[in-house]
């Protein structure tokens, strides 16, 4: 082992850091440099906590002869087959035992101790190394108090102490630059979840300042859910939330499928756009068909959705749906210290009324004439319900929905 080379390997690691390359970047360009430095190392894994709704954490893999490595998001490891994996793995040992490291000389007995050892075992491997480089209190967040590596070798006798040793020193460099990639994958993962995948964009860019604002033109969606205030008056308050979530779901999956890009959540509203590509009358045309294709969408989920819930004794519903068109302001509103990146403008106020008109049309479903005539009316199966009056809108307008009639 060449400790110039390492000193070179350490160098490498804080420029890559600075530079911003991914974790997988970083694995496998550290690697390939271990080993040349004169570190045997056949395979690598690093498992990172992150925030994200549906992951714990990320597992980045690199096997000797592979040019890439791969990145994995796994679930919560709070209960079932998860919990007994996390509860018999090296990593667990050493927050359990308070240790830094652990060393094994892979034989049967080491594998019958971790079956992450027996699983090294299996693919020749002859030593594996479990590191927990640590990160202070006040650079932990959330539960992600520092980054979990494993090593392995197919060297005969394993590895040596001097190689141990020249890994461990160097593995640090290595959590740093891994912290501050994941650091800016997690803000990415919040700002997308929370704002939206447009807002996250338009944030991540830097346009974070109040009173920023696009001028846009946009297809405009707001839903809510038939009968909510009865439901949640009559059902019990344990079913209101997963209520919300299974028709959210419903909901947001269906406008994101067809492009769309929800903005906000109000209790059970849900307001969303799409914007035309490249502009346009066939532009506008195709934003006003992939909202109609959310919808069917939407409605299809439901339609499947219901009985399961009907089965479990939980309380179904619909959504009522208004879609409109036209020219919104796009960016920052609120006070100097708390913002929304949402859309405003009258349009935004008419979709509102068209939606809230749905119950005295009876229809599940209403789009305004401009939103009609931007699609292509009746080729594109919409038909006109009649002329209403839109609470707080100057003029009634004419509303379409879509043709129940076979085409």
């Amino acid at each position: 082992m060449d400790d110039s080379k390492l000193t070179t390997l350490s160098a490498w690691i804080i420029e890559a850091g600075l530079i911003g390359l991914s974790e997988t970047e970083l694995l496998a360009g550290f690697c390939a440099r271990a080993v040349f430095a004169g570190l045997p190392i056949a395979s690598g894994l690093l498992v990172i906590d992150t925030l994200h709704p549906i992951h714990e954490g990320n597992a980045v893999r690199w096997r000797r002869g592979e040019d890439e490595a791969s990145f994995t998001g796994y679930g919560r490891t709070t209960a079932g087959e998860r919990e007994e994996k996390w509860l018999a793995s090296p990593f667990f040992h050493l927050i359990d035992t308070g240790e830094e490291w652990m060393r094994r000389r892979v034989t049967a007995e080491s594998g019958a101790e971790f079956p992450a050892v027996a699983t090294a075992r299996e693919e020749g491997m002859t030593d594996y190394l479990g590191v927990l480089n640590r990160f202070e209190p006040e650079g932990a967040i959330a539960d992600w108090d520092g980054l979990f590596s494993a090593w392995t070798t197919d060297q005969p006798g394993g590895f040596s102490d001097q190689e141990i040793a020249g890994l461990l020193k160097v593995l640090p460099a290595l959590a740093m630059a891994i912290k501050a990639a994941t650091l800016a994958r997690m803000a990415s993962t919040l700002l997308e979840t929370y704002l939206g995948r447009d807002a996250c964009d338009s944030v991540w860019s830097g346009r974070i300042a109040r009173g920023v604002a696009d001028r846009i033109d946009a297809v405009l969606w707001f839903s809510d859910l038939r009968g909510y205030t009865r439901i949640t008056d009559t059902a019990p308050p344990e079913q209101i939330i997963p209520l919300l979530n299974d028709y959210a779901d419903a909901v947001i999956s269906a406008v994101q499928a067809a492009g769309g890009d929800v903005l906000k959540l109000i209790g059970d509203g849900v307001l969303a756009i799409f914007r035309p590509e490249n502009g346009g009358t066939e532009g506008r045309a195709r934003a006003c068909r992939a909202a109609l294709a959310a919808v069917r969408g939407a409605q299809a989920t439901i339609a499947a959705l219901n009985p399961q819930r009907e089965a479990a004794g939980q309380p179904v519903t619909e959504i009522y749906a208004g879609l409109h068109i036209g020219e919104v302001f796009f960016g920052n509103i609120g006070s100097a210290h708390r913002l929304d990146f949402t859309v405003v403008g009258p349009a935004v106020n008419e979709t509102s009324r068209i939606a809230e008109m749905c119950r005295s049309a009876d229809q599940s479903l209403l789009v305004s004439s401009a939103f009609a005539a931007a699609a292509g009316g009746e080729a594109a199966g919409l038909v006109c319900v009649g002329r209403y009056a839109l609470r707080g809108v100057r003029m009634p307008q004419e509303l379409f929905t879509l043709d129940p009639r076979p085409a």
